[in-house]
């Protein structure tokens, strides 16, 4: 029999993440706020649903690809959410950035009514999501990850199981934390060597051989930064929101975040310079503005 899979959250990411279940073969069900891509996806013959409560009694799966913890909890609770329609044995992958202590509240609730929850949340971006080359952080029971191993491996190129429901998330905050610190950083550096006169381009050729290298600089700088082309390919509010989930899981656990606070504070800045919506990339123009230099190839 077809496993029959819902998808929630075809944006920037779940959009393409979905169209690779699709063209694997899986029977897929959609439902979304965004009328255009549920549109797109229904054009390819992907099934529509009204509401995730229906989405949860047509499918045996669902994958949730959303922008926070609020949405996520609007989409599983109350009368049309995905709890209010789910059977035992059902399962939910959230493919979300949250925060671990949110996902082990829903996964508590889910537990109440014999459903695997799973948590799944990823790296790569939309080339990743795309070519289906992602690399996927997974918490969870063990029975429930294995048997949805091949369709984690649709979306994405390295699963790792990283331990019990939540594990996953805790895992994302700690790589999107160093995105953020190393974007923060690479900005402020790549502003610094222009002011003293420096060629950008030779400058990342040099450091990109050398200790200072990192995959903000080598990834941002040449196909953003240097092109002035800032198209969210992550969005400075979602790296933001990512930072504030570091910050938060660091304070339940007394764990003192200086460089995180400070990287927030950066792109805090960016969002009041009403570049939220752009690529994380665009930190670097507010310090650009106040030098009056660009740095561009």
């Amino acid at each position: 029999m077809t496993l029959k899979v819902g998808f929630i959250g075809i944006g920037v990411m779940g959009k393409p993440m979905a169209k690779n279940i699709l063209g694997a073969g899986y029977s897929l069900f959609v439902n979304d706020v965004n009328e255009l891509a549920v549109q797109e996806l229904v054009a390819e013959g992907v099934k529509r649903v009204q509401s995730p409560r229906e989405l949860a009694q047509e499918v045996d799966v669902v994958i949730t690809m959303l922008p926070n913890g609020g949405i996520v909890e609007q989409v599983l609770l109350g009368e049309q959410g995905i709890f209010a329609g789910a059977k035992p044995g059902f399962a939910i992958i959230d493919m979300s950035s949250v925060a671990p202590t949110f996902t082990q509240k829903m996964a508590k609730l889910a537990m109440e009514q014999q459903i695997d929850y799973i948590d799944a949340p990823v790296s790569g971006g939309v080339k990743g999501a795309t070519e289906g080359t992602l690399t996927i952080m997974v918490g969870g029971e063990k029975e429930p990850v294995e048997r949805y191993q091949a369709l984690l491996e649709v979306m994405g190129k390295k699963i790792y199981h990283v331990g019990k429901v939540g594990a996953g998330d805790a895992v994302k905050i700690v790589n999107n934390l160093l995105l953020g610190v190393n974007m923060a950083a690479a900005a402020e550096a790549f502003v610094f060597g222009t002011k003293l006169g420096l060629d950008p381009k030779v400058l990342l050729e040099i450091i990109s051989v050398s200790s200072g290298n990192s995959y903000a600089l080598a990834a941002k700088m040449p196909n953003f930064v240097f092109k002035g082309q800032f198209e969210a390919g992550f969005a400075i509010d979602l790296q933001f929101k990512d930072l504030e989930l570091a910050v938060q899981t660091a304070k339940e656990a007394r764990v003192p975040m200086m460089l995180t606070n400070v990287a927030q504070q950066v792109f805090e800045q960016a969002r009041a310079a009403g570049l939220g919506r752009e690529d994380i990339s665009a930190v670097i123009k507010p310090l650009e503005d106040l030098l009056n230099i660009k740095v561009r190839v």
